[in-house]
């Protein structure tokens, strides 16, 4: 009897089973914005607030555009989109110019700031979403991504949501739009790690340390964005997104994260490689810019996603049971997915090369920040020091 493999297969099978049953008994609670319950007309017990929509930009002249007309389209009556033009070198800040110049009435609710310069000490997407919330006027602050697709009826359903659930700060999944088999084999990677890491299902509680954070859809009631710090707290954080939600969850805050079907829709990558690259920049910031722990992560995920393929098939007669539980319990995953997300099932099968890219991915950013002594993001160099500094 080999009793590495039983403690192996043993091991994997209770980590992956009981991630399973927790998240089969916890993400029904998750609610669904997209739902009839939530299709209503006014926000009238809380006097329909104003909202102040955040879009900062840099070089991207490809989709701005696309986004600005589709959020000023919303059926909401009362808010205002800022828009901020972040030392484009592309067409990025006339195609917003062009946008708010239109003679239609939707177009006045548009503001576009343009920043020539980068002060000392911020990151070049903190700084441009700090200046816009310094203009706005809301209620409330919605942060957006420059390429992310809404839906008319998606900021008056997530207010409703709000408003009812009295909620600080609401996160809404965008729909990952899937073009190509290598797309949609790193995107069932990704959220099936992320099942690993963040439980959505225990946001809401007050008493877990569960946050969530999108950049997508960031919603937060000026009030407690105001009292968290503001955008100054995470001036020098490549994650600031996920931040801006830890933040606001350690500060006693009530967060929620709902789904939201189509509603906001995002292309996040193009290819398998494009996961790869937009990945780089974020991947040895989630590990606090720390090599050793990197590595230990990079043997973790080994461990967790390749060695159950690897055991099923090395290991002999009954020392296979718990490595074949394990992918079991992987594939149900799937299963899940192809329900929520439209990634099909028998992706599953690729799942140890997604595997192996996810790695080298990790890898990759942790060499090029080390060798960098910092990242380059959008043409910027951030040294390392300054990020390890400004970490929350």
């Amino acid at each position: 009897m080999n009793y590495f493999y039983w403690i192996a297969g043993t091991i994997l099978a209770l980590a992956w089973c009981s991630r399973i049953v927790d998240a089969a008994l916890g993400m029904p609670s998750v609610a669904d914005i997209s739902e009839p319950e939530w299709d209503r007309k006014s926000i009238a017990a809380s006097g329909n607030p104003r909202v102040s929509i955040i879009v900062p930009a840099r070089n991207e002249e490809d989709d701005i555009e696309q986004s600005l007309i589709r959020l000023l389209e919303l059926d909401y009556d009362n808010y205002e989109v800022i828009a901020v033009n972040d030392r484009s070198t592309d067409r990025t800040g006339a195609i917003m110019e062009r946008v708010a110049q239109d003679q239609s009435p939707a177009c006045s609710r548009l503001t576009v700031i343009h920043h020539q310069e980068l002060p000392p000490g911020w990151l070049g997407k903190t700084h441009a979403m700090w200046t816009a919330t310094n203009q706005a006027t809301g209620d409330w602050i919605l942060f957006t991504d420059a390429d992310v697709l809404f839906k008319p009826e998606v900021l008056r359903r997530a207010l409703a949501y709000a408003e009812a659930e009295r909620a600080d700060h609401l996160v809404v999944f965008p729909k990952m739009i899937m073009k190509s088999p290598g797309e949609y084999m790193m995107i069932a990677f990704f959220h099936t790690m992320f099942m690993f890491g963040h439980r959505p299902w225990k946001v809401a509680d007050p008493k877990a340390k569960d946050h969530m954070g999108v950049g997508a859809f960031n919603l937060i009631r000026r009030s407690v964005y105001e009292s968290i710090g503001t955008y100054k707290t995470l001036r020098m954080e490549v994650l600031d997104d996920m931040k801006l939600g830890k933040v606001v969850k350690n500060a006693g805050f009530a967060q929620r994260n709902v789904f939201g079907a189509d509603l906001i829709s995002i292309r996040w990558a193009n290819g398998a490689m494009g996961v790869v690259n937009n990945l780089t920049k974020n991947f040895f910031a989630v590990l606090s810019f720390q090599w050793p722990r990197t590595v230990i992560s990079a043997f973790g995920l080994a461990f967790l996603n390749l060695m159950p393929f690897f055991g099923v098939w090395l290991a002999h007669g009954w020392e296979k049971l718990p490595f074949a539980i394990t992918l079991g319990a992987m594939f149900s995953i799937y299963v899940g997915m192809s329900m929520r997300l439209g990634v099909p099932a028998y992706y599953f099968v690729l799942h140890p090369v997604s595997s192996g890219l996810f790695i080298y991915t990790l890898l990759r950013s942790m060499g090029h920040t080390l060798w960098n002594d910092g990242i380059i993001w959008r043409g910027t160099r951030y040294p390392l020091e300054e990020l390890r500094k400004g970490m929350v």
